[in-house]
């Protein structure tokens, strides 16, 4: 149930969305629309200004990326909800979203029934996904399909480092090791973990919870 006074801000770099979504939401009995902006930067001068009840955030911005905006939102404001409503269906972006404290998140096919009732559901303090994402939550990821890999310590370090964006020669000269011990373990790593590359070794050992 929404309040005659909740106030929703707009985040989006595209006019013709935010003009749309204004429209669509100004007939809404219960919101209103106290600001739209098109940077991340000028909605947090906003925020330190104005109270916002219900933030519609897309994550691709100008300025800054959406995923860490989130973040400084919550921070400045925790009574403020964030719905992301992005044209990215990638789960791990999902799951970062919530993991920074957004109430939801939504992807732009959404249509408008649905847009308010999942405000709605926001407001009154649930988590809420449109059925499209809810559709790709329910489906088990690559890394949870497969089993975790036996790793030893030496194998945990290198990935950390792997992780932490640390080169070859980088990794080598940390741990004291040669240049070729380093790639050994990495191309094991890769076989271990059944992926192609390393962008792919990084993301499975992260939704296993190795990282």
């Amino acid at each position: 149930m929404l309040t005659k006074n909740t106030a929703i801000a707009i985040v989006d770099d595209h006019p013709i969305v935010l003009e749309g979504l204004q429209r669509l939401l100004a007939n809404v009995n219960g919101i209103t629309i106290t600001g739209s902006f098109t940077t991340g930067t000028d909605f947090i001068s906003f925020l330190q200004e104005n109270k916002v009840d219900l933030l519609l955030l897309d994550i691709t911005l100008p300025d800054v990326n959406g995923i860490e905006l989130c973040k400084t939102i919550k921070e400045m404001s925790p009574a403020t909800h964030v719905l992301a409503l992005s044209n990215h269906s990638e789960r791990s972006m999902i799951l970062q979203m919530i993991q920074n404290g957004a109430t939801g998140y939504l992807l732009k096919n959404i249509s408008s029934e649905e847009l308010i009732a999942c405000i709605r559901e926001a407001m009154s303090g649930l988590i809420t996904f449109s059925k499209a994402v809810r559709e790709i939550m329910a489906r088990p990821s690559v890394g949870e399909l497969k089993s975790t890999p036996q790793l030893t310590k030496r194998e945990k370090e290198i990935l950390h480092l792997i992780a932490d964006g640390k080169t070859t020669p980088d990794i080598a000269q940390q741990l004291n090791l040669s240049p070729l011990t380093i790639e050994t373990h990495r191309k094991n790593l890769i076989q271990k973990f059944q992926v192609r590359n390393v962008a792919a070794l990084i993301n499975v050992a992260s939704q296993q919870g190795l990282l």
